[in-house]
């Protein structure tokens, strides 16, 4: 494997990807440290407006389209997050149906990709394909859909099927479910449609497919899995993924990792676009930045939200401890069911020990350890030294791109389309307009070609 070029290398710069993601319910919203006078949960930064109201939805949409984005994206929750039996602060004020508002979306943009969040685990093909080629013709071919699997039971609660998958299985499933919606999505390549006769060890499908091929061909795919059958699965079926690796040299170890099984599925390099989700933080000096970056983290990191982290990993009631104190002398319960509906951590006792050495190191209380450990921005500093950072990480093949993720809804990518966009174009690394019409050419991805499914025979 050939070695990535210097960031400063002379050679024609390489284009950025740009994507926006909702802050709905993650972690980088930013909450007031003072309860609420009323009612439950943390109360809002002045500046946060409504996570479910159609107006802050467009807002942020309309932003990204004006600064030349590939795409909006929306994450998706088919439960809300319980702590202590209690509805997760962030989840409060709910979670609408992500495709339901990308349709209204596309009424009013033009060009932006629309990219949703949907459960492979949960969803069956033939129903999820029609209502993302729906999608994907109301656009005028720019639907996305980022597929991802469930593992626990507390989500299958509310199915039919109940219960849960193992890894293996979900991933199984998850490639037999995309394998079938593409075979769907081409069977009407002409003036009719043709059969769909799908076996397999999940599916079973007859069709025919009740719509034709989009102008894109079908959605663009989604994938935000990072451990080997993850990875595995993004080579496999996936036109971007999704992944948490922002760190230069972190990233270059998973761009390198899986851009290297492309090959083994018949796919070229350029193929799969690898986009991590960062936040940023400006300011108008390199201080500025650093004391707003930090006065983020507090406000997202406030005492409670600093022991409900701690409980997640300790999976104990840690109400008796204080905060601005020491962390807990206590054993975490790898067993335990605290928190529902959250990703479990894979080694409590690992990152206990992680963190109680950092604690030791460098004299932190309970809640400034979970600040050092959770609460950092990806790029924080000037536009210039941001869009510079941003740039290296592209030219260093870290990245393809970034979905940008905001910590205040919807006015948060705002400074960064003002400030940044335009720093980047100056650059010339990002687009200065819209060249084509569907979220394939803004990716410059290739024709959607479906391969041959090898599952079962007919």
């Amino acid at each position: 494997m050939t070695a990535a070029p210097h960031p400063s290398d002379p050679s024609t710069p390489r284009q950025i990807h740009l994507a926006a993601h909702f802050p709905g319910v993650n972690n980088t919203t930013v909450w007031d440290d003072a309860p609420p006078a009323t009612g439950r949960g943390a109360a809002r930064h002045p500046s946060l407006g409504s996570q479910i109201r159609f107006d802050s939805f467009v807002h942020l949409a309309r932003t990204a389209e004006r600064g030349l984005f590939d795409f909006f994206f929306l994450a998706e929750g088919l439960r809300l997050r319980e702590h202590k039996g209690r509805i997760h602060d962030l989840d409060v004020v709910g979670r609408p149906e992500s495709l339901t508002v990308l349709t209204a979306l596309a009424a009013v943009t033009d060009r932006l990709g629309l990219a949703a969040t949907v459960n492979a685990t949960f969803n069956e093909p033939y129903e999820l394909a029609r209502r993302l080629s729906s999608l994907d013709h109301l656009s005028d071919g720019r639907a996305a859909w980022n597929v991802v699997t469930t593992s626990d039971a507390f989500t299958g609660e509310n199915f039919r099927r109940g219960g849960y998958l193992d890894r293996a299985d979900r991933y199984a499933r998850a490639a037999e479910f995309v394998a079938a919606a593409r075979e769907l999505w081409d069977s009407w390549s002409g003036p009719a449609p043709e059969p769909v006769r799908h076996r397999g060890a999940h599916f079973d499908l007859t069709g025919p497919f009740t719509l034709p091929r989009s102008p894109q061909g079908h959605p663009v795919i989604i994938q935000a899995g990072d451990s080997p059958e993850g990875r595995d699965f993004a080579a496999a079926t996936a036109d971007v993924i999704f992944t948490r690796h922002s760190g230069l040299a972190a990233g270059q170890a998973f761009y390198a990792d899986v851009k290297g099984r492309l090959a083994a599925h018949g796919r070229r390099p350029d193929d799969l676009k690898i986009m991590p989700g960062v936040t940023f933080v400006l300011g108008d000096t390199a201080a500025e930045a650093q004391e707003h970056a930090a006065e983020i983290r507090r406000r997202q990191i406030s005492p409670q939200n600093a022991l409900l982290a701690a409980e997640q990993i300790w999976g104990a009631d840690l109400s008796g401890y204080d905060p601005d104190g020491p962390l807990p002398d206590i054993d975490p319960d790898p067993h335990s069911e605290l928190a529902q509906g959250r990703v479990k951590i894979a080694d409590p006792a690992a990152v206990v020990a992680k963190w109680r050495a950092l604690s030791q190191a460098k004299g932190l209380s309970l809640r400034e350890t979970v600040i050092e450990t959770t609460g950092r921005q990806s790029f924080v500093g000037t536009p210039q030294a941001v869009a510079a950072e941003m740039d290296e990480f592209v030219r260093a093949r870290a990245a393809d791109g970034f979905i940008l993720v905001p910590h205040l809804t919807p006015n948060g990518l705002d400074p960064f389309v003002d400030r940044v966009v335009p720093l980047l174009q100056e650059r010339g690394v990002f687009r200065t307009e819209y060249t084509g019409s569907t979220l394939r050419s803004h990716l410059g991805l290739p024709e959607a070609v479906t391969p041959v499914w090898q599952g079962e025979a007919s």
